[in-house]
């Protein structure tokens, strides 16, 4: 179960943007909850119309110079980029435009198996070609040492980047990155593209048109697919390089355009964070970086739609895999159930694709709401993936236990490291030792929504008037709205049974909401039950005809006390962990004989959902860190079997009877509350 925060918008506020403002009351609602609370402010959020002088990043007029000048003396340039989305179009867009002047360069981009950023290997194969200055985008802010290498070499250096950069910053003759804490600029939150594009522009004195008339589209994918904060200047860039988008001639684009099913149809940031940015990813995942690269060049239509199959084969490739990774996570877990109740999940597996761990880790965080550290274990190392949320930042962890890593970077919610083979164990005890010095108490996932809808609220004029607020993405996300104390009627399935449509009175109102990649027998919920939901909400066109849409993100029997909810996880997390808890805590987590038995009797033959099961137990008044307990003490007797990958449980029939004061556990916890 993840937390929910429901916002309250302030109505005086809300009122003031709806009538001044001329956008719709819901909408009003929407930027009140976000805490803007003047016309001012909305339109600052909304209205950006352009970015800021370029020249305001430190360094980036010595970047200029130095360009330049390698130009003037016909010395060869090497664009060094990263492999993902972000990276490559970074690379596209300052390649591109330095060729189009006539200029020498080339461009470098490492294949995942040589890791993130420069390496020592790549920066003496550019010297062999007589490379004379590297550029780097979206990459460099922590490459000391292949810095030192690169002067060393002769060469000479300018990093771009926007990753934080360490207390030292490299060797080089510019370092342009707006996270540097001498940089005046403005806007901090770029990701490499908008650095990438933005140094185009400087190229042409701080100029903006042929940038943006050439690139904006390119730099709209990477700011999406980066998942960087959708505000300000980087929503302007997305805004213009969806317009872009609707009348694209670029050859690769309107090739993955038409083999996403885009092509023709309303482009939003959605769009770009799921059709089109997986599969320019999925190239530096499964086959190299440099094909989505030629993609983005190509000048023929017939030879981008033969590049675009291959991104194509690559990306079922990447879900194939994913799924063998998270398979093997399963099996991790239902060998030691244990790692679950550890404050960050640290997973490690033999040979699992560098490319996909990260995915992977974002996965099971959604899943488990917990930060997850993802270590894939090859035969010249180990490299990882990590993904976090809130308070707890993989950079910072990753800085904290540095000496066991041989390579790390990335932001507060997504890193990437490196490390040897033997270290893995003295790292996972330094995580461990970080997350409980820093973080007794974890941050809880929480799904936020912007206020509490009403059938009141439930009008077309009302949540047709939230199309202002795209593009929407992170920083931005779209409405999520709440829906209390709604009554099922009933659960059509969908697809053959793959999606679920939920008819509910809500209030007096019929209302319809689809919950995706949901089967009716999987949904916690049965008719006539009293629900709580977050949706979120849209407006279908149907021949001329204009239909409320309403998407489950979450969803809950109504009644839960999640305070008492998440203290309890925590209360039972630390159990596991063999944490000293209160003696009071330990009196009310040892369940009495007559709380077993009805938790037992509750429990079917057929899996059933730990949280749904927990739901059950409200009529005794049961806490959900008893309930884990009392789930243990079967499990210890083999009464019941626990997949607590899917959160579910199930009961294992059994000849003849159990006592269930035969449980080790069951006396260490009664112990525990007498000492």
């Amino acid at each position: 179960m993840k937390k929910w925060k429901i916002a309250s918008p302030d109505k005086k506020i809300a009122e003031n943007l709806s009538k001044n403002g001329g956008i719709s009351m819901l909408c009003a609602e929407v930027l009140a909850a976000r805490n803007i609370k003047s016309l001012e402010e909305a339109a600052q959020l909304l209205n950006c119309d352009g970015l800021s002088d370029p020249f305001m990043l430190q360094d980036m007029q010595v970047a200029v110079d130095v360009i330049n000048e390698a130009i003037d003396s016909g010395v060869p340039i090497c664009i060094y980029g990263d492999y993902d989305c972000d990276g490559i179009m970074a690379t596209v867009i300052l390649y591109s435009y330095l060729l189009e002047l006539g200029v020498d360069v080339t461009y470098y981009i490492p294949e995942r198996d040589e890791g993130y950023g420069m390496n020592e290997a790549a920066v003496r194969k550019l010297k062999e070609e007589k490379v004379g200055l590297i550029v780097t985008v979206d990459n460099g802010i922590t490459a000391l040492k292949e810095a030192e290498l690169i002067y060393e070499l002769g060469m000479r250096l300018v990093v771009t980047d926007h990753h934080q950069p360490l207390e030292e910053l490299p060797r080089a003759e510019a370092v342009v990155d707006p996270h540097r804490s001498d940089c005046p600029s403005p806007y901090k939150k770029y990701c490499g593209a908008g650095i990438a594009l933005m140094l185009v522009a400087a190229l042409n004195d701080g100029d903006y048109t042929i940038a943006m008339e050439a690139f904006a589209e390119l730099a709209a994918i990477a700011t999406v697919a980066d998942v960087v904060d959708l505000s300000g200047e980087n929503r302007f860039l997305v805004q213009r390089g969806l317009m872009y988008l609707a009348n694209i001639e670029r050859p690769g684009l309107l090739a993955l355009m038409e083999k996403s099913g885009v092509l023709g149809k309303p482009l939003t940031s959605t769009s770009l964070a799921f059709s089109i940015a997986p599969r320019i990813n999925a190239a530096g995942r499964f086959s190299s970086p440099s094909r989505a690269v030629c993609l983005l060049l190509a000048e023929e239509q017939d030879d981008a739609n033969k590049l675009v199959d291959e991104l194509e084969l690559c990306n079922r490739a990447r879900k194939e895999e994913e799924e063998k990774i998270l398979l093997e996570v399963e099996k991790q877990i239902a060998r030691q159930p244990y790692l679950l109740s550890e404050r960050v999940l640290i997973f490690a597996g033999k040979n699992w694709h560098h490319g996909v761990i990260g995915i992977a880790a974002a996965r099971l965080q959604e899943r488990f709401g917990k930060p997850v550290f993802m270590i894939t274990i090859e035969e010249s190392g180990a490299r990882g993936s990590a993904r976090s949320f809130g308070e707890f930042s993989v950079f910072d962890c990753l800085n904290a236990c540095r000496e066991h890593l041989t390579k790390y970077g990335g932001h507060p919610g997504a890193g990437g490291f490196s490390l040897e083979k033997e270290s893995i164990p003295e790292f996972i005890k330094s995580i461990a030792k970080y997350s409980a010095e820093y973080f007794p108490e974890m941050p809880v996932l929480t799904v936020k929504a912007d206020k509490l809808m009403l059938p009141v609220d439930m009008t077309i004029e009302n949540i047709g008037g939230l199309s202002v607020l795209e593009p929407s993405g992170a920083g931005n996300p779209s409405p999520v709205f709440a829906l209390c104390h709604a009554v099922l009627k009933e659960l059509v399935p969908l697809s053959g049974g793959v999606h679920t449509k939920l008819k509910l009175i809500y209030g007096t109102m019929a209302i319809e909401a689809l919950l995706f990649r949901v089967s009716p027998e999987n949904v916690n919920l049965k008719p006539e039950d009293m629900c709580d939901l977050l949706v979120s909400a849209g407006i279908n066109t149907y021949n001329g005809r204009k239909s409320i849409s309403l998407i489950v993100q979450d969803y809950r029997r109504s009644g839960v006390k999640q305070a008492k909810y998440f203290a309890a996880l925590s209360a039972y997390d630390k159990f596991v962990r063999d944490e000293e808890l209160s003696k009071a805590y330990y009196a009310a987590i040892s369940p009495k004989r007559e709380e077993l038995v009805a938790v037992y009797k509750s429990i079917g033959e057929k899996a059933i959902d730990i949280d749904a099961l927990f739901m059950r137990m409200q009529s005794i008044d049961m806490n959900y860190c008893k309930l884990r307990i009392a789930l243990d003490i079967f499990n210890e007797l083999g009464l019941v079997s626990i997949d607590l990958y899917n959160g579910t449980v199930k009961k294992i029939h059994i000849d003849g009877s159990v006592n269930l004061e035969d449980s080790v556990l069951l006396s260490k916890v009664r112990k525990k509350g007498e000492v």
